[in-house]
């Protein structure tokens, strides 16, 4: 969220956190949550954090825990990606089924109201922001929001921060391709899609992962292997720690697929391909925190 006071460091010459203190009217939100009692509870975090009612709310793309608690805040206005608003109304639920056990709630599901085609130019009260589309990358439809007056940048999924990057549906070629633009504009400080506000170097964290994520993927379709066995024989070495490692398998499918030479950002049979990331998480559900 961009409050009118920032809940994050943000660097700043001293105009431009005035400019953020005085700046009057409302809040934008960036990104919502999976379940009724987290989009509730964000509610609760954001009055905590300012006065200024939520006027706007931006989906950096369209899985669930970046829309679902979308329905929560009915005096926003949603904006997102032309590709977001379809593929959240195309997808629906269907995140549930692969969560098994998960409180949701009474989840409605709103997608945005206002869309756009690459950029889009948002004003936070007098300061202005650039919301910029970079698919396929980690989904068909991301985008990141960018406020060049400060160095901040909401990267949406587009960065992990101390969690596995996430492919499938979108491409590996074309997030790399994205991140080596994203590092061009020049951000200071970065708010990932998941994991702490942090700085330029998680980019590159980024783009060192899905280089060792296609250097794997080539060498185990160069012997012929499936991903999940390809996964299984993977030494992660310095990506051993993230989380959520299983999702190694769910990138490799998407690197085999475009080295079949396959269209970026394809849909891929992703009953399939959660079936492999659960067998080698030794048959345990994909994680989930909500």
């Amino acid at each position: 969220m961009l409050p009118t006071e920032p809940s994050f460091p943000v660097p700043h010459d001293g105009t431009s956190l005035r400019r953020l203190r005085r700046s009057g009217g409302s809040s934008t939100l960036i990104d919502t949550v999976m379940t009724e009692h987290r989009a509730r509870a964000l509610r609760r975090a954001v009055a905590e954090l300012t006065d200024k009612p939520i006027r706007t709310v931006i989906n950096t793309h369209h899985h669930a825990d970046h829309t679902y608690g979308n329905f929560l805040f009915p005096e926003a206005t949603i904006i997102g990606h032309e590709l977001c608003r379809e593929a959240t109304i195309a997808t629906g639920f269907e995140t549930k089924k692969w969560f098994p056990g998960v409180d949701w709630g009474e989840i409605e599901i709103r997608p945005p109201e206002v869309t756009f085609t690459d950029d889009l130019k948002v004003w936070f009260d007098d300061m202005p922001g650039t919301l910029r589309y970079w698919g396929p990358a980690h989904t068909t439809n991301d985008v990141t929001v960018w406020i060049e007056e400060i160095g901040l940048l909401f990267a949406g999924d587009m960065v992990f921060n101390g969690g596995t990057p996430f492919v499938v549906m979108g491409s590996v070629q074309g997030l790399i391709d994205a991140l080596g633009r994203v590092q061009e504009l020049g951000a200071r400080t970065v708010a990932p899609g998941h994991g702490a506000v942090t700085g330029p170097r998680a980019i590159g964290d980024q783009l060192t992962y899905l280089r060792f994520l296609q250097d794997r993927a080539k060498a185990g379709f160069t012997e012929g292997v499936e991903p999940l066995e390809c996964g299984r024989r993977t030494d992660l070495g310095e990506f051993a720690g993230l989380t959520d490692p299983e999702r190694l398998v769910g990138n490799l499918h998407r690197a085999y697929s475009e080295l079949r030479g396959e269209p970026l950002g394809c849909t891929l049979d992703f009953d399939g391909v959660v079936d492999d990331m659960v067998a080698f998480n030794g048959g345990e559900p994909l994680h989930c925190v909500a």
